[in-house]
């Protein structure tokens, strides 16, 4: 959609075009084997009257033939259409029911016809003030045509829009999330799994400003954030959840749930294979992908383990092997797996059978990890202060080296003083001789002052 405001500029009064539109859909409604259609003499004593709005409730009432147009003139006619609607000063009340027909298949182009009501309401957008919330019942429209035709892409570039726009709309909680839900339901099923999480977060957020987080309604998205957070290949951070009110409030209405997602943020492979054989069958009867929460333990051990080993900055695969239960020879596998996924920083050193971490993520970070932040910057403040204390040694023998070396040139220069004067008294004898040896030579014309002084 372009930027906002788009203005129509349709040539003639609103009684010739509204006459010319009834005509049309009349026409296209006796070519549908409507012959009774009549919509055209229908208007004529109510555009008489001035009755600008009895005469597009017409008009508008049988609008929806309009997606049995011809592609070369459905822009146009709904064009047409739009223009009236802003005529008559009533756009909320004929608005959403366009929006509505735009909604629906385009009966004339199959193929073509999604990406012409996307235009048709992309018209109706931007025709719009950026604050009137009508925009609001106008995108929920577009996000179903797009949602139908599978047509996310061209929805992407707006995405950066959407909390302005609903900020200038002034929409309540309820509404908001709404959006947010349209949009993570249309990115879902189009593949865009980490854009559809992202939204579906962002709609539980609005719960702990709205309803109550206990709500059946915020139960039922917790869980979907839960679910897609846990089988996603490429989510592996659980605190953005364990943070919501409406996550909190599953501890006492699916506790299961609760501690599942309790052992994804903090605890290894031991503790997940101790939750299947207490609740056996339960995360298959769920619909969860088990392979893959496997996979994902697997390397959040890993990366557990890694931060573990801060001081060594080192696993042997041994440990590795026994830690994820696994064979020796598929260590690489993972490690290369756990670094692909952006949670390690490290090199593999074939030869020594050992890890070397250079960087580690802490899956959860509390208590002991702020010790240990304390702990290193502790070591970093005495390692500073070390240093200080030998660039001041240097900067102080520096200083030293430089009088010293100051004191033996001002001895040498006066040493030198001494020896060629010979003496107090001589010294003014040799300077008296210099003055008349230099006055001398400027009589001979090669001389000028000289001070030895």
């Amino acid at each position: 959609m372009p930027a906002p405001t788009t203005t129509l500029l349709i040539e003639g009064s609103f009684e010739e075009l509204a006459d010319e539109l009834a005509h049309y859909v009349d026409n296209l409604k006796k070519t549908h084997g409507d012959e009774s259609s009549n919509i055209q003499s229908e208007i004529q004593p109510l555009l008489q009257d001035d009755k600008k709005v009895d005469t597009l409730k017409k008009i508008v009432a049988a609008s929806s033939v309009l997606n049995s147009a011809p592609e070369k003139e459905f822009v146009a006619a709904y064009n047409l259409l739009i223009h009236l609607v802003h005529q008559s000063g009533e756009i909320n009340t004929f608005l959403p029911r366009i929006c509505g027909h735009l909604s629906a298949p385009i009966t004339s182009s199959p193929v073509n016809g999604p990406g012409l009501a996307l235009s048709a309401l992309s018209t109706i957008f931007n025709t719009l003030d950026p604050d009137d919330d009508v925009r609001y019942h106008v995108f929920l429209a577009l996000l179903r045509v797009v949602r139908s035709a599978s047509a996310f892409d061209a929805l992407k570039s707006q995405l950066k829009h959407i909390d302005d726009w609903i900020k200038e709309w002034d929409i309540s909680e309820a509404d908001t999330r709404k959006v947010y839900m349209a949009l993570s339901d249309v990115a879902g099923e189009t593949g865009e799994t980490d854009t559809a999480y992202e939204y579906l977060i962002r709609a539980l957020r609005t719960i702990e400003a709205g309803a109550p987080a206990s709500s059946p309604e915020a139960r039922g998205l917790a869980l979907k954030a839960l679910k897609a957070a846990l089988v996603s290949p490429t989510h592996f951070d659980f605190q953005d959840l364990t943070a919501l009110d409406a996550i909190q409030a599953l501890r006492k209405s699916d506790p299961t749930y609760y501690e599942l997602l309790e052992l994804f943020t903090s605890e290894g492979l031991d503790d997940f294979n101790d939750f299947k054989d207490e609740h056996d069958g339960w995360i298959e009867s769920e619909g969860l992908d088990a392979a893959a929460l496997n996979r994902k333990m697997r390397l959040l051990t890993l990366a557990s383990l890694a931060a573990s080993a801060h001081q060594t900055r080192s696993l042997p695969y041994e440990r590795i092997a026994k830690a994820l239960q696994i064979p020796k020879e598929d260590v690489e596998m993972w490690v290369i797996d756990v670094i692909r996924a952006g949670l390690v920083e490290g090199k593999l050193s074939q030869l020594n059978q050992t890890f070397l971490i250079h960087r580690s993520t802490y899956r959860v970070f509390g208590e002991n990890q702020w010790r240990e932040v304390a702990s290193r910057l502790d070591m970093w403040r005495t390692s500073l202060i070390g240093v200080l204390g030998v660039i001041k040694n240097e900067k102080e023998a520096f200083i030293q080296q430089k009088q010293n070396e100051v004191r033996e040139l001002e001895a040498k220069m006066s040493g030198a003083g001494l020896g060629s004067g010979g003496g107090g008294g001589g010294g003014k004898r040799h300077r008296a001789g210099a003055q008349v040896a230099a006055g001398g030579a400027g009589a001979g014309g090669a001389g000028g002052d000289v001070d030895l002084e």
